[in-house]
């Protein structure tokens, strides 16, 4: 094929040796002027030939041989060029032919070059066959040289450069990697195929650390004086994901790299090809000097993705950065994870919180000490603890629009609840505790252990952490409650008042969701519901709990064995849990004994006496009620020996007789509301006992 005029001069522009290619393209100059060299030799030959033999269609076996004399290049040592030579141990060789793949990326007129010397003007990417038409001097230094286009050369072995698919060899194109490409040409950005990853330029941030102050200077010296030099791992685990990713972004700015946020729960959904993702995501962080972060580690943990995770620790064990993996489950060992470091995230001690609390404070705030430590008892990240501050200030405008907010306590302790909890939502059923101390009436005995419990968890913090316990004890470092006695005794309403008092959310959990008829199931259950409620802010109660915490019985069949190993499951998650769990039962003797030996408290709630009746009677009826003044409380507390919960009923129902009578409730309703609850309870209701009132119906 003869070159048109105008192609002439085009490529006579592009290969001529006068034009000097400047700038230093980062060190490819001498190996692209090597490359113009190579070609002005192959288009002059071209040019040459005898249009005879061309006509005959002579092969090359059968061409006269072209003498060439390759002009020497020096690469420079600093280069990006020599980096990749060195590292992938790249002969001369097959430096040129990374030249020839990427010299169509700098100038589109090198496809045409192309093009015409396979003598085809549609194939403008260069073939095998034509890079070893312009290297090689002689046929059997081409057969020699077809070793650098098989799987163990290196450029093919490293994925530096692909084939396309073709019958042969040689006519099969060469393909430079796009993240060659931009290596070599120093191109900014994030590879096109890695759409499952963020890149994130390091920036400034507030002082607030989210470890104590000495791990993070310790942890930053660590990625400091490994980085460039030799590769390294962390596991940054725990249930603080901005903690660990804010983390993650202040290494970055100590280094003045970029962070490489790869999410592994998106990549392992293409399980096809997730290997080959982690690959170019660990080459990716490498080649441009990126700090690695993989997140949502746990995910490669499920069964489904043991494949997945079996080819990440292949690959991880070929890691030349430092690696951050952020998960929530401790770390599995193996030994492809060699000097693995692992960095828990938990929630900050009560002192940082304090100060987190403080130092968001503002004029509208004006918080006391006592509320201050309050907040601090609940279990909040920093990020957790401005966010429910500005819910709260958000909250307070809401309500008063058109004055000055002002913060008040219970909105900052509502705001800090609802940061937490979350996941428990789906488990449990949430109660909003409205009774308080003046609203429950029992016996001074029960009433000051009520107030212990509360004290306890008010001072938890001081006692075992400042004070040290928490380092005698291995477990049992919670708050165990079991609340016994018949039913309407006021043990939830009891539940409720210490959820008030502590300013916590009450989720009242559901057996029959729990217990299931399947081995192993309800052990399932039970690890959900304290996994979510390990850091949820809340109380939890067991209503009826003796139908799981019941005693282990002889095992006569496979049921009770299984049945008793679930007993023991839920006597093991009680002592690990360190949250505040109350249980109710009705008989405290279907109680296991080894579970009582685990609880911190066990209040006995009694039937209300006379006196007690009385109080629950006067204070049963809301100030807008129209009570008529002749009511006889004195006489129903005197002969009716009743719980609280009847007489809320009684209340009740005498209210909603009174609204379709005379609007007024007098001892007419009370009286026939006390016979519906004795009806209801099956218990017969005696005139003697209603004295004067009997006659009432």
């Amino acid at each position: 094929m003869n070159l048109t005029p105008s192609e002439a001069q085009i490529f006579t522009k592009l290969i001529s040796p006068e034009v000097e290619i400047t700038p230093d393209l980062n060190g490819l100059q001498p190996l692209l002027q090597r490359l113009d060299w190579l070609i002005k030799q192959a288009v002059s030959t071209l040019q040459t030939q005898e249009q005879a033999q061309e006509e005959l269609g002579v092969s090359w076996l059968q061409k006269t041989e072209i003498s060439l004399e390759p002009t020497s290049i020096t690469i420079r040592e600093d280069s990006v060029l020599a980096w990749l030579q060195k590292t992938f141990s790249l002969s001369n060789f097959d430096l040129d032919i990374l030249a020839i793949a990427l010299a169509p990326e700098l100038d589109r007129q090198y496809e045409r070059v192309y093009a015409y010397l396979q003598d085809d003007m549609s194939n403008q990417r260069p073939s095998v066959d034509m890079v070893l038409n312009l290297l090689c001097s002689s046929i059997a230094e081409k057969l020699s040289r077809r070793k650098h286009f098989t799987s163990t050369g290196p450029l093919i072995s490293h994925r530096l450069l692909y084939l396309s698919s073709a019958p042969t060899l040689l006519s099969q194109h060469l393909i430079l990697d796009q993240q060659v490409v931009r290596l070599l040409l120093y191109q900014p950005g994030l590879d096109s195929r890695l759409t499952f990853c963020q890149l994130l330029e390091p920036a400034l941030f507030s002082s607030t650390l989210y470890l104590k102050a000495d791990v993070q200077k310790t942890l930053e010296a660590l990625v400091v004086e490994d980085w460039q030099k030799q590769p390294l791992l962390l596991h940054f685990q725990g249930t603080d994901d901005t903690g660990k990713r804010r983390t993650a972004e202040i290494l970055a700015k100590t280094l003045s790299v970029s962070l490489l946020i790869g999410d592994l729960a998106k990549m392992v959904e293409d399980k096809a090809n997730f290997q080959e993702k982690l690959q170019l995501l660990w080459r990716e962080a490498w080649f441009f000097k990126r700090l690695l972060y993989l997140d949502n580690l746990d995910v490669l943990y499920l069964q489904e993705h043991q494949i997945s995770y079996s080819n990440f620790l292949t690959e991880l064990e070929k890691n030349q950065v430092i690696t951050i993996l952020a998960g929530v489950q401790n770390w599995i060992p193996t030994t492809k994870a060699k000097g693995l470091i692992t960095v828990p995230f938990t929630i900050p001690e009560s002192s940082q919180r304090r100060q987190c609390w403080d130092h968001l404070q503002t004029p509208e705030m004006n918080l006391e000490d006592k509320e201050l430590d309050v907040l601090s008892r609940f279990l909040l990240t920093p990020d957790q603890i401005a966010n429910a501050v500005a819910t709260a200030y958000n909250n307070a405008r809401w309500l008063s629009i058109e004055t000055k907010p002002q913060l008040s306590f219970s909105h900052l302790c509502s705001a800090a609840r609802a940061q937490s909890g979350h996941d428990l939502a789906t488990l449990a059923r949430k109660i909003e505790p409205k009774y308080t101390w003046n609203d429950i009436i029992l016996h001074p005995n029960q009433l000051i252990q009520l107030q212990d419990i509360c004290k306890e968890a008010e001072y938890r913090d001081l006692v075992h952490k400042k004070w040290g316990f928490a380092d005698k004890l291995s477990l049992g470092k919670g708050l165990n409650v079991l609340f016994s006695g018949s039913p309407g005794t006021g043990k939830t309403m009891a539940a409720e008042v210490i959820a008030h008092q502590l300013q916590l959310d009450l989720y009242k959990i559901d057996l029959s969701q729990i217990v299931s008829k399947y081995i192993g199931d309800t052990e399932k259950n039970l690890n959900r519901i304290f996994t979510a409620a390990t850091n949820s802010n809340a109380i939890l109660l067991f209503d009826e709990a003796d139908a799981l915490f019941g005693k282990r019985s002889e095992v006569q069949d496979a049921r009770d064995r299984y049945a008793n190993i679930e007993v023991g499951y839920l006597l093991q998650k009680m002592e690990e849990y360190e949250g505040i769990a109350i249980l109710t039962t009705n008989i405290r003797s279907n109680m296991d004994a080894a579970f009582e030996r685990r609880l911190r408290f066990i209040i006995e709630f009694r039937l209300p006496d006379k006196k007690n009746r009385l109080l629950i009677w006067q204070g049963i009826f809301p100030k807008n009620a129209p009570c008529s003044p002749n009511l006889d409380l004195e006489l129903l507390a005197q002969n009716f020996e009743i719980t609280g919960a009847n007489i809320r009923n009684i209340a009740l129902t005498a209210a909603f007789l009174a609204a379709d009578d005379k609007g007024i409730i007098e001892m007419v309703h009370l009286i026939r509301a006390m016979r519906r609850e004795y009806q209801k309870m099956g218990q017969i209701l005696r005139d003697k006992d209603l004295g004067q009132y009997a006659d009432l119906r």
